[in-house]
């Protein structure tokens, strides 16, 4: 509308832009009441005693919000600060679904292709056995992105003699460095698949470990230097890496510390097991960058990203598709806003996260294990701000 103003007369030039400044003020003033309740919400999260530092970034160019919330302190009394990269955890698996995607634009698999297609018989042999019968070469893609392949997650599954799974050895072995193979060697050989592929939904990490070997396979480079070619680089996300196995593009602060309960993790070399399925570090900055590029076409195209949104059913209010997780508010409790969030969280209480109603992007963390569930709460919360915000106007 504005536009066939101003080309009428240099008074409707001004005109115009008086309108828009005060337009643009009216929608500040606005925005600075939201974004004061948002940092009092966020601050409400450190006044817990489990959670020592927390970080969330809150981006919307189409209602000029770019909000960046970080405190806390490090063991020494350092304080954090937003250029402190932080653990991605499971977030990493929608960067390992969108190079399976960009692959499979480029010709070289398809979704629904078997994976023993593209995996060595050392891998395929054994994989998935179910009540004696081999499944192990009905397992697609498609499958393993979106869970439903029935193979059993060697982080946190039960093992077949009830001994320790990965995510315990973490703790006992601290210092031991896990090979990508070598977790599904652990997977096969001391836990058994849950269910005949495709019949049912089972998050594992498992999955996508093969699917990064899949993605090395036919890039012919290592995963992390996959990312930082076809991500990090194109989308100058100049702090995010591979933790333990690369370095960012740009000198960058230490890393935040991570918490499981009262014992700090993020320095441990056991870490090193969680790799395709959730291996990174990033910063809320550079994670919205991520989020645009792959909801805007720039990565993958609109086609291909509305094929990794096939839904199933994983619990209460949630469903998942490739690599990517999506929250229905109403379907959580019903008196909550009629929103929904794509993206993925993290065992962590990391989040990366769009919300295409409001035109909001959200990443962050609470680095609190004990604390995932309230990483959901903050984001209804901050959210419920913007739309009642919005519904004033």
């Amino acid at each position: 509308m504005y536009l066939s103003i101003v080309n009428k007369s240099k008074f409707g030039v001004v005109v115009v832009f008086i309108v828009l400044g005060i337009f643009l003020q009216c929608t500040n003033n606005n925005n600075t009441g939201i974004q004061q309740k948002t940092e009092e919400l966020f601050q409400k999260q450190l006044k817990k005693n489990n959670i020592r530092n927390a970080f969330l970034s809150v981006y919307s160019p189409s209602r000029s919000i770019d909000w960046n919330y970080t405190d806390g302190t490090f063991q020494s009394g350092d304080k954090v600060s937003s250029d402190n990269p932080f653990l991605t955890a499971s977030i990493g698996k929608t960067f390992t679904a969108t190079a399976i995607a960009q692959l499979v634009e480029q010709n070289k698999l398809k979704f629904s292709d078997p994976i023993s297609r593209y995996l060595p018989d050392s891998i395929m042999q054994g994989l998935h056995v179910y009540n004696g019968v081999d499944y192990s070469a009905e397992i697609t893609i498609a499958h393993l992105l979106q869970h439903t392949s029935g193979l059993p997650d060697y982080f946190e599954g039960k093992t077949i003699d009830g001994r320790a799974n990965v995510m315990e050895l973490l703790f006992s072995k601290p210092d031991k460095f896990w090979d990508p193979v070598e977790t599904i060697e652990f997977a096969k050989q001391k836990m058994e698949p849950l269910f005949v592929p495709g019949n049912g939904f089972n998050y594992t990490d498992t999955e996508y470990v093969l699917l990064g070997l899949i993605v090395e396979k036919l890039s012919g480079t290592n995963l992390h230097n996959y990312f930082e070619e076809h991500f990090f680089k194109p989308l100058e996300m100049k702090h995010t890496s591979m933790h333990i196995r690369s370095t960012p593009l740009e000198q960058t602060l230490k890393l935040a510390e991570t918490y499981a309960g009262d014992f700090e993790v993020s320095s441990i070399a056991s870490l090193s097991a969680d790799w395709a399925g959730g291996g990174l570090v990033s910063t809320g900055s550079d994670l919205i960058k991520f989020q645009q590029a792959l909801f805007s076409g720039k990565i993958i195209s609109a086609e291909t990203l509305q094929a990794m949104q096939n839904w199933v059913p994983e619990t209460h209010g949630m469903e998942y598709g490739f690599g990517l997780r999506k929250i229905t508010f109403r379907k959580l409790f019903p008196t909550l806003p009629d929103l929904t969030i794509i993206g993925h969280s993290g065992s962590t209480g990391s989040f990366m996260f769009y919300c295409p109603e409001l035109d909001v992007y959200l990443a962050g963390t609470l680095n609190q294990t004990e604390e995932v569930k309230e990483s959901v709460v903050l984001m209804v919360k901050v959210l419920s701000l913007i739309l009642r915000n919005a519904e004033k106007q």
